[in-house]
């Protein structure tokens, strides 16, 4: 089986779209935390919950969704750890591109309730393109399911 079609094989991706809805939802609280107390601001905030939320994902990632993969041991976790943060920063970057894109380049406008809902709806499918991005590149870079 080649590395690709071993994504696609057991359910990892369920359970990788599983961690992403935890980790999203602890990015949120902890944003929420920091800026409803008036620790520090949103952009602060947001670094913190998502350095949080990543190192979350990995741990949960790397016990469940892809336990069967990788070696043991504390240097092989680290460097997975590594791997996986430089795969997530790809897959930001990405949702980045892509929010910009739709917003600065694509005339586009989608109204409800007198709301402006397209720079959401854009970072929406930023969201997805970073999450595909991340998904492969987890599973091709960080973990490799083809060879367990």
């Amino acid at each position: 089986m080649n590395r690709l079609q071993s994504l696609a094989r057991g359910g990892l991706l369920g359970r990788y779209l599983s961690v992403g809805v935890t980790g999203a939802s602890v990015e949120s609280i902890v944003v929420l935390a920091l800026t409803a107390t008036a620790l520090t601001g949103s952009l602060v905030a947001k670094a913190v919950g998502a350095e949080i939320s990543i190192s979350l994902m990995f741990v949960l990632n790397d016990r469940w969704t892809f336990a069967d993969a990788g070696a043991a041991g504390i240097r092989s976790f680290v460097d997975r750890f590594l791997r996986s943060h430089a795969v997530r920063a790809v897959g930001l970057a990405v949702g980045f591109v892509v929010l910009i894109a739709l917003t600065d380049f694509v005339t586009v406008s989608v109204r409800l309730a007198g709301l402006e809902l397209w720079p959401t709806l854009a970072n929406l499918i930023g969201i997805g393109t970073g999450f595909a991005v991340n998904y492969i590149g987890e599973g091709l870079f960080t973990w490799n399911p083809a060879e367990t």
